[in-house]
């Protein structure tokens, strides 16, 4: 396994970071085989893990903490907070009363002092992003986090919180996670960009489109997957689904997977120093590490580029960021009795 630099961190990860939504309740509930699933992607040099406090409401935490019994020294280990972690609604979201409290509930939860990566999971519109920086700072200074990174942040918020660092000299996001894969491009025209202008590194979540780039879906057929239960909408995109149909010749006459096509993709990207691969199972570790030696050459990626253009979304992924100024309609009309010229 190659490593790269962090962004201007200095730290040095593998280019898959192992995901951990799946471990837990809403995947592989088995916590010795997720376990043994975690030793294996290690064992085979990837050094970079991923969870949040949301993933199966703690659980995932826990299981990565066992995992990391006695080989804590050798991870960077990433942790999120911002998702809903009760009924009660300061259980949630970026302010400082918040942030600190979740942190400690997840360095609870992995049995560590402290985290490498401490990600904010969301942006959260009703809360002055100084705030958040102003508890993250706070918690780096005490030793309990190493650096400091956001998740699905539009450019022009990774852009805010670089600023406000600067002048109230707080620490600053060092990374970002946006969503990127072959059907969601849209990140390369602002978001990518921004990362390098400020010496961000970036993980990237969901390389294979929330599953679509495994080729287990196909057009007019039923998938029998357990991600399919979930009922998301960008599952059954026709959009999608039509480019997925393009793309899977694409892989067969360069003599690879779609799901090794897919993931080979996103890390040629020069903005991306990580993918995070969310394997559920063992099967599922042992095809992502098949493919970890795969380049694509130029002709390839031109083939993808005519499929899939490059800036540009094909669908949206159901749990990715949508901004209150798109999602909200009181947001975009004006009153009716404004709404004319004359």
């Amino acid at each position: 396994m190659k490593y790269r630099t962090l962004g201007r961190t200095g730290i040095k990860v593998s280019p898959y970071c192992l995901g951990a939504m799946m471990f837990g309740a809403i995947g592989n509930p088995d916590h010795d085989d997720s376990v043994r699933i975690i030793h294996k992607a290690l064992d085979a040099g990837i050094n970079f893990i991923d969870t949040a406090d949301a993933y199966s409401r703690g659980e995932s935490e826990e299981i990565v903490g066992k995992a990391l019994k006695g080989r804590r020294d050798n991870v960077v280990l990433a942790t999120k907070a911002h998702l809903p972690m009760g009924d009660d609604p300061n259980q949630q979201g970026n302010s400082r009363r918040w942030v600190i409290r979740a942190l400690e509930d997840s360095l609870r939860r992995l049995g560590t002092d402290h985290v490498d990566l401490f990600q904010i999971h969301r942006p959260a519109p009703d809360t002055d992003v100084e705030e958040t920086l102003s508890a993250l700072t706070d918690l780096v200074r005490a030793g309990k986090v190493r650096t400091i990174g956001a998740s699905t942040f539009p450019a022009s918020d990774i852009v805010e919180a670089q600023w406000v660092s600067e002048r109230r000299g707080l620490e600053r996001f060092r990374t970002e996670q946006p969503p990127y894969s072959i059907l969601n491009r849209g990140v390369e025209r602002e978001v990518l960009p921004v990362c390098e202008r400020y010496g961000m590194g970036t993980l990237v979540w969901s390389p294979l489109a929330g599953g679509l780039l495994t080729g287990r879906y196909r057009k007019g057929l039923q998938p029998d997957t357990h991600r399919a239960a979930f009922g998301f909408k960008h599952m059954s995109d026709e959009r999608r689904l039509d480019a997925v149909e393009e793309l899977i010749p694409v892989a067969e006459e360069a003599g690879m997977s779609l799901t090794h096509l897919a993931t080979a993709f996103v890390i040629a990207h020069p903005g991306v120093t990580s993918a995070i691969i969310g394997p559920r199972t063992m099967d599922h570790l042992d095809d992502l590490l098949a493919g970890a030696e795969i380049t694509l050459n130029d002709e390839i990626l031109d083939r993808i580029d005519a499929i899939a253009p490059p800036g540009a979304d094909i669908g949206a992924l159901d749990m990715a960021y949508k901004s209150p100024a798109v999602e909200q309609a009181r947001l975009r009309r004006r009153l009716p009795d404004e709404r004319s010229a004359a």
